[in-house]
This record gives structure tokens, sequence and C-alpha cells, in this order.
């Protein structure tokens, strides 16, 4: 695979990792990352030797957000949100047939917070902080932040966190469950890693099946689900 202009992209024993690189900018979501996230993202899809990805975040930050001197540039707001869903990055981590683990530290902010949100594990160094500011810039998060959060936190909290954008901690962001472990920074990417191998050495099928009974479970009523479950161990089981 070609080197990319805003990612650094490894493979190794199953695990793919994309390392978001514009350290200087902290890693701020622009068009080109966009470009390039897109089509690693198509690629590691279509890769059979791929069990399951590592996202992580180049220099001191995980991601500060959308980088507005591209997209708070554009003619109109409505014009700057269809620039950047222009290719479906968002639409492409949800449907991602890999499980996907986020590693998050320094800010993890707006499209950073949305991507980490869209992932299947997040594991956060403790100094990180956390923020949806987009109500409060005068727009709406746009890369599935509104729908991902209230279904993490519950609707009262994400609420609050959408409305006010206020920034909060690890300690926080682990109390509403939008992370699933604290970790010293220093040890952040080998935890992470360390979860990612493990994810990989899982049968492809039972986990696929584990994660979209899950997902698609969580819409239903009980009983549905129940039934849904069901059918996806059946066909684990070759039944």
């Amino acid at each position: 695979m070609p080197a990319f202009e805003t990612l650094l992209y490894s493979k190794d024993h199953g695990v793919a990792h994309i390392a978001l690189d514009r350290p200087k900018v902290r890693n701020a979501f622009n068009i080109q990352m966009r470009d390039d996230f897109a089509e690693v993202l198509s690629a590691i899809d279509d890769d059979p030797d791929i069990r399951a990805v590592l996202i992580s975040g180049e220099g001191r930050a995980f991601c500060a957000g959308a980088d507005l001197t591209e997209f708070g540039t554009a003619p109109s707001l409505v014009k700057a949100r269809e620039v950047r869903w222009e290719r479906d990055v968002w639409g492409q981590l949800h449907s991602l047939s890999k499980p996907i683990v986020t590693a998050v530290h320094g800010y993890c902010i707006g499209s950073g917070l949305e991507i980490a949100l869209l992932s299947d594990v997040r594991v956060a160094a403790a100094g990180t902080v956390f923020a949806l500011p987009e109500v409060q810039l005068g727009i709406i998060p746009a890369a599935g932040g509104t729908q991902t959060l209230p279904r993490n936190v519950g609707a009262a909290v994400a609420l609050d966190l959408l409305l006010t954008g206020r920034r909060f901690d690890a300690a926080e962001a682990l109390r509403f469950k939008l992370i699933t472990r604290i970790m010293p920074e220093g040890r952040l990417m080998a935890e992470a890693d360390q979860i990612a191998q493990l994810l990989a050495q899982v049968d492809a099928t039972r986990m696929l099946g584990a994660i979209n009974a899950m997902k698609q479970g969580s819409d239903l009523a009980l009983d549905q689900a129940l039934q849904l479950e069901t059918r996806v161990a059946e066909l684990a089981l070759g039944q």
C-alpha cells in the first residue's frame, strides 16, 4: 500500500495500525485525511489477512477535531459539511468487518471523539481531554456524534455534553462509559496493541457475529434481541 500524506499505516500479525499523522496541528481532520482514511479503510476491509484494526494519533494529541482552516473557509456551513461527506469515512468505520481498537491521548475533540465512538474498544491516556464543541460553534456533530454518543452514555448525559460543548477528562469519560479503560500515557500504545492482537486471534466469523448481534439488538425489544442472538449463535456454529 502506498504511503499516505496524513496517515501512517502498518500491518503486523493480523492487526492493521492507522496513525493520524498531522502532529503540528494536533491531527486536525482535513480533506486529505478524509481521503486517505477512506482509501485505507477500503483496503483493510478487502484484506483477509487483517483481523483487527488499531487507530491512534501521532504527536501530542489523538485528534483535535476538524481543521477549521479548511472546513471553515467554505462558502457556507452547508457546503463545508458537503465537502466533508464526499467520502463516507464514518459509514466505513461503522460497517467495517473487523473489530476496531482506538487509543486516544492528549486531545480527543470533535471528529476525534466521533472516530473513537465508531470503534469497538476505546483506551485513553490518563491526561486526555474530550469534547464535542460543535453546537457551541453554531453547527452540530456530523460524523455520527448525535447518534453514537447517546447510545454510549444515555440521552441526559449526551445532551449535556452536546449542548454545552464542555471539556471533560478521562476519568469522567470512563464514568460515562465513553472509554473502556485508562492507562498511563507511556503504556497506552502497548496496552492498545495487546488488545488488538488478542482480537486478531479470535475467529472472524464469531467476532463479527458477537459485534453485530449487540449493535443490531440494541435497537430491538429484548425478546426480539434474544431471538437475534440465537440466530447469530447458530450461524457461528454452522447450524
